[in-house]
């Protein structure tokens, strides 16, 4: 039947045609009070004429148009404001449909979700979740103490040696001070000092020979 008697509208249509027809008679009204101004300049200027002319008579009766044109155009001020204010009203009433089949959308994509969200299953996913954060946490601080163990202990022996080096050298003792009694030919390094300042001439094994040298 509704190729008979046409598509029944909805709020929303029938609002913005309500508003098209509030907008053609604001439009209309605009354009009378228009002509009825300029109706009114020419009056006045009419009449300045006619008075200047002598023409009482007919002064009176363009006054009075005069008056009857005036009163017009309040009562087409006053319809274009009260028509305006129904066409506010109107597009309030177009915002409060929008906002309600807004919010019918967005309620109906609420009942949706809580519909297909399990809750018992979202739970057991977060213990899950939980459970194997815990897991790799342990995993994590087991290889982090394993590489702790393993590489700190060649650090300390490096630094430890390092140590031991600097003491001596400070003490200007070496070890091979302890092998010369035990390798006979075998000197150790000796200090020169010159000027305060100790030099290292050689920190190395140096052969000496028995026989002595005659200048």
């Amino acid at each position: 039947m509704s190729f008979l008697f046409g598509r029944r509208k909805t709020p929303e249509e029938l609002l913005r045609q309500n508003q098209r027809a509030l907008n053609k008679v604001i439009r209309e009204l605009d354009r009378e009070r228009t002509q009825l101004e300029r109706q009114e300049k020419k009056l006045i200027t009419d009449i300045k004429k006619m008075a200047k002319s002598g023409q009482m008579e007919a002064v009176k009766i363009m006054a009075k148009d005069l008056v009857r044109t005036r009163g017009f155009i309040k009562k087409f001020i006053l319809m274009r404001a009260n028509i305006q204010g129904i066409s506010l009203k109107i597009q309030t009433l177009k915002s409060q449909a929008a906002m309600a089949n807004a919010m019918k959308g967005v309620t109906k994509t609420l009942r949706n979700m809580n519909r297909k969200l399990n809750l018992p299953q979202l739970q057991k996913i977060m213990m899950q979740f939980e459970r194997e954060s815990e897991i790799m946490d342990l995993k994590e601080e087991t290889i982090a103490d394993t590489m702790d163990d393993v590489l700190g202990e060649g650090d300390e022996e490096e630094e430890t040696e390092v140590i031991v080096n600097q003491v001596l050298d400070e003490l200007g003792i070496s070890l091979d001070h302890e092998l010369a009694d035990i390798t006979p030919g075998l000197d150790k390094p000796h200090i020169a000092e010159s000027s305060g300042v100790k030099v290292h001439v050689c920190k190395c094994w140096v052969f000496r020979p028995s026989a002595k040298i005659n200048r």
